[in-house]
């Protein structure tokens, strides 16, 4: 059973012009995939990830994650459902200043009441996994990027979800950073079995996935597999790219580092 499945999800946002961010969108997310979804500026991308997050509520259709559908829930609930079954890693990191790496990554447990020992223990294994065991003191100021993007990864992980949704997390990185998080979440992925879904621009970020959903105008466009060489995958990626148009910029020069 698929643990994410959106069915027939349609957005439309009221204003002087009415927009139709999604039309009856579907598809599903197996437990343990790591899925990208690409398209082009104003396709729908972000809307999908809101309408995931309940950020949003879908106009019409249904999603349901886990078993659940979480837009049947009230305030409480929803509250509840969104600390247990998601964690969120954001473009610009959202981590909040006053607080050192591992005040930041120990947030969701916090406001779950969990026991300060099962807290160290978990900031311990978690920043181990991540190579941030260093900086567990420092505040945001006073670290990379590349940093600050780890200690938002680890601050989605530590409670465990079900799912985990990423808006462009390697956005604001250089090449390195951005190699780093992305190598981090695919072991995530393989070797603990966390679901993701990430939103991206970038088809050397998609290439790291196992499956390219694209999405044009609110509508599904197409989806590709990886297959066992990455190069293979991230050529077929350029190729949708290119047929899919619009502004998602010009990578027919780009080369897999």
């Amino acid at each position: 059973m698929a643990l994410l499945k959106i069915e027939d999800v349609t957005k439309v946002y009221e204003g002087k012009v009415t927009h139709r961010a999604l039309n009856q969108f579907s598809f599903e997310v197996e437990k343990g995939e790591f899925v990208a979804i690409m398209g082009p500026s104003g396709s729908g991308k972000t809307t999908l990830l809101n309408v995931i997050s309940t950020i949003d509520r879908p106009t019409s259709g249904e999603i349901m994650l886990n078993g659940t559908n979480p837009h049947g829930l009230n305030k409480t609930e929803l509250a509840r459902f969104r600390r247990k079954e998601l964690g969120f890693i954001f473009q610009d990191f959202n981590l909040l200043q006053m607080l050192n790496v591992e005040e930041n990554m120990v947030m969701p447990l916090t406001l779950d009441a969990v026991k300060v020992d099962e807290m160290e223990k978990r900031v311990q294994q978690i920043a181990k996994e991540l190579g941030i065991t260093n900086i567990l003191h420092k505040r945001p100021n006073e670290i990379s990027g590349g940093q600050a993007q780890k200690t938002a990864i680890g601050r989605a992980l530590i409670h465990r979800p079900t799912l985990v949704l990423a808006d462009e997390p390697t956005g604001n990185l250089d090449s390195k950073s951005t190699k780093d998080v992305l190598e981090l979440l695919g072991h995530i992925n393989q070797h603990e079995q966390t679901t993701i879904v990430m939103v991206t621009h970038d088809p050397i970020a998609a290439s790291y996935c196992d499956r390219v959903l694209f999405i044009k105008d609110g509508e599904y466009f197409n989806e590709i597999y990886r297959d066992d060489k990455r190069q293979t995958f991230f050529q077929g990626i350029l190729n949708v790219l290119s047929l899919l148009g619009g502004n998602v910029g010009d990578f027919t020069s780009v080369r897999l580092p």
